[in-house]
């Protein structure tokens, strides 16, 4: 029930703050006086034991539900009645689910006196309604279980009556029960035996009692188990008018065990509780990701290094006169990541949760637009391109200045030219008639001379250090612009072999080297040149002059020690 409660809270957040405040205040009071003292561990320990009640009112309100869920919810009750009594001695924050918790009067010690402990998983299988129920059922398993009990007392008491001594009180499956006697004491036969069969050296007789009993105990069974299913049936009305309180019990029991998951992320994880504010804005100090931070702790865990699984907090600024942040930088380098840091640090605190951060300010929001990844919905003939615009299309019609919009690399799938194109008009869109807060992630660095023209919106960049042929992506969010992609970096680390990553190289160079001015098309296929001659080293010069077949093993090992160390002297 915890983990649908919260998936909803998740998935329809409330503008309206109010519930927010109120799931706020109740995980402070869960938490307590401390770690050492805090409440959600009590209670959570005692919400093991609960079952799905939820589920389990649904099937009864539908009148589906079997005798062992029914005992699951007696037990539920019992829990949700602690539980209510434990939350009404804390705090005034926790009162709006105390109140619920208390279990619909009469419901429980119905359940406990109508099914038994442990019932037949069925209720055709019977034994599923208790001992003391009902007495005709009683009646009917006591046919049942004390059949021969009853025989041996009938027999005792007819010899008495009729003096013989050889009587005897017998069944069988044809003639059913029967008192047998002897042809030589025939004559001491009460005026109230009736004949049932005549044997050789004995006859049968058949009573008033022994009908009767004969009656209930050959169909004892059968209407034991008609009796019990419209008993079962009876309790099953009788339940329809508790189902509006079960249902209120079970949401608060739902919402109890959320909120203690949240107070226990928000200790363990060291979350802090968000601020609302009315000025649109906001404003984060030491973001993090809370998925990618739990995988770095994971993995540092697993190789026994704790500096190899620290995640790089950022901070966020987004206000009246920054809406707009341009992202920048190497790709792996974290711009996505940031980007869902700050959606998912607003989605919490949305929902009244603490957050992954240091403090986080946070102003009306209505909204989270998200563009991100590459997908295609080739079914109904949109190509990932179409489908990025369709999705860039809705955010640009919905968005308001109280959403935050997250776009991707937007404008990829055309040629650059059409690319940038849409891009910059995308976020002049976004930043002059939209005004919402914007997170705009893009390798094209032209986009980086946006913010001169536009007031609100700035440069960020994700930084990385470069050393020689390899880089280190430092996950740090700095300002102003990157100034490259590393992009052909990134594909030699994924392994892209050596002589693609070379062409790359070339191509990229001519690429940048050609003027803006000049409309000659850069030849991206043609071979990568050869390297410029700069005239011969000395280690080549002192290898011309050599004569391999002049010299002697020991002179040619001591000719290739020199050019070694020429050769170093030369790096």
């Amino acid at each position: 029930m915890g983990s649908r409660a919260l998936k909803g809270w998740l998935l329809s957040p409330r503008r309206d703050r109010t519930q927010a405040r109120q799931r706020l205040a109740a995980i402070a009071a869960l938490h307590g006086r401390g770690p050492a003292h805090s409440h959600w561990q009590a209670l959570r320990a005692e919400l093991k034991g609960v079952s799905d009640v939820e589920r389990i009112t649904a099937r009864t309100a539908l009148r589906q539900v079997r005798p062992r869920e029914l005992v699951a919810l007696q037990q539920s009750l019992q829990k949700s009645e602690h539980l209510s009594q434990y939350l009404r001695g804390l705090q005034a924050d926790l009162a709006y689910i105390s109140g619920p918790l208390a279990p619909p009067a009469g419901c429980a010690s119905l359940l406990e006196r109508a099914i038994q402990a442990e019932p037949a998983a069925l209720v055709r299988d019977g034994g599923v309604i208790a001992t003391g129920f009902d007495a005709e059922l009683d009646e009917l398993r006591a046919i049942q279980d004390n059949c021969d009990a009853f025989l041996l007392d009938l027999e005792t008491r007819e010899r008495a009556r009729t003096g013989i001594a050889n009587l005897r009180v017998q069944f069988n499956k044809v003639h059913g029960f029967y008192i047998e006697v002897t042809q030589g004491q025939v004559d001491k036969v009460p005026a109230d035996y009736r004949r049932r069969q005549t044997l050789k050296n004995a006859e049968r007789f058949i009573t008033p009692e022994l009908k009767a009993f004969e009656d209930k105990a050959l169909s004892a069974q059968e209407r034991a188990l008609a009796r019990e299913k419209w008993l079962y049936e009876q309790v099953l009305d009788q339940l329809q008018a508790h189902v509006p309180a079960l249902t209120e019990l079970a949401r608060a029991l739902a919402a109890l065990d959320a909120l203690c998951a949240l107070a226990e992320r928000a200790l363990t994880l060291s979350w802090c509780a968000p601020e609302f504010t009315r000025e649109p804005c906001i404003d984060i100090t030491a973001g993090r990701h809370p998925v990618v931070e739990a995988r770095l702790a994971e993995t540092a865990g697993s190789q026994g290094s704790a500096s190899s699984g620290s995640f790089i907090a950022n901070d966020t600024r987004l206000g009246p006169k920054q809406r707009m942040q341009v992202i920048t930088g190497p790709n792996m380098g974290g711009k996505s990541t940031y980007m869902r840091q700050v959606a998912i640090i607003c989605l919490l605190a949305s929902i009244g949760s603490h957050v992954p951060a240091t403090a986080c300010r946070l102003g009306p929001l209505d909204a989270i637009h998200t563009r991100i990844g590459a997908a295609d919905d080739l079914a109904n003939a949109q190509s990932t391109f179409m489908l990025e615009m369709t999705e860039a299309a809705q955010i640009l019609h919905g968005a308001t200045p109280h959403s935050l919009v997250l776009m991707d690399e937007i404008g990829r799938g055309t040629s650059t030219f059409d690319g940038l194109a849409l891009a910059s008009g995308i976020a002049a869109h976004l930043h002059d008639k939209t005004q919402a807060f914007t997170l705009f992630a893009t390798h094209y660095f032209e986009l980086t001379e946006f913010p001169a023209r536009h007031h609100a919106a700035v440069n960020v960049h994700v930084s990385a250090a470069e050393s020689g042929s390899d880089i280190v992506f430092l996950h740090e969010i700095q300002a102003g612009p990157a100034s490259r992609s590393y992009g052909i970096q990134v594909a030699r680390l994924a392994g892209m072999p050596a002589a693609v990553v070379n062409h790359a190289r070339h191509a990229l160079a001519a690429l940048e080297g050609q003027q803006t001015a000049s409309r000659e098309q850069v030849d991206l296929f043609a071979p990568p040149p050869a390297a410029v001659d700069a005239g011969p080293s000395a280690a080549e010069a002192a290898l011309a002059a050599l004569d391999p077949d002049a010299l002697s093993p020991r002179e040619a090992l001591d000719a290739l020690y020199a050019l070694k160390k020429k050769l170093l002297e030369t790096k």
